[in-house]
């Protein structure tokens, strides 16, 4: 039963794709890269951390990172100099500022445009069902007599 278990917790560990030649000898150096390293996104993969990633760019980022992080840079030094280098796009969660807010706040905004339509329309909907007279007495006399006359025929 303990095997069992631990083959189990072994299956829900994270998968890293990281290369043993690219682990740091300084383990709070490593443990640093792998936190940055969740955070950014894989360009080849789109959705994949390059922590994740076995492509070779995200091993190129991957190396980049560490090398950053061996010169001295702080997390965030890091982080920016490879943004500037790769673009913001490189980012698995994007800064909600400039551009990207317009895009951040798109979703909102047209879901409450798209409500006040739809409920907008629903309004004028049972205003013109109620102001429409029904039944034959707006008919002329004339025009039931023509109606009646085209039935029968």
């Amino acid at each position: 039963m303990i095997r069992l278990l631990f083959v189990f917790l072994m299956l829900t560990s994270p998968a890293y794709a990281v290369q043993p030649d690219e682990v740091l000898q300084d383990p709070v150096l490593e443990e640093r890269a792998r936190n940055i390293s969740t955070g950014l996104r894989c360009l080849v993969c789109r959705n994949e951390s390059i922590d994740e990633s076995n492509a070779e760019l995200a091993r190129d980022l991957r190396i980049l990172l560490r090398e950053r992080l061996v010169a001295g840079d702080t997390d965030q030094e890091a982080v920016d100099f490879i943004v500037d280098r790769y673009g913001e796009y490189v980012l698995l969660k994007p800064t909600a500022s400039g551009a990207n807010l317009l895009l951040w706040l798109a979703g909102p905004v047209m879901l409450l445009i798209a409500g006040a339509v739809g409920l907008n329309f629903v309004r004028n909907r049972s205003k013109t069902q109620s102001t429409v007279p029904s039944g034959s007495d707006t008919l002329t006399q004339e025009e039931q007599a023509r109606l009646r006359q085209i039935l029968e025929d």
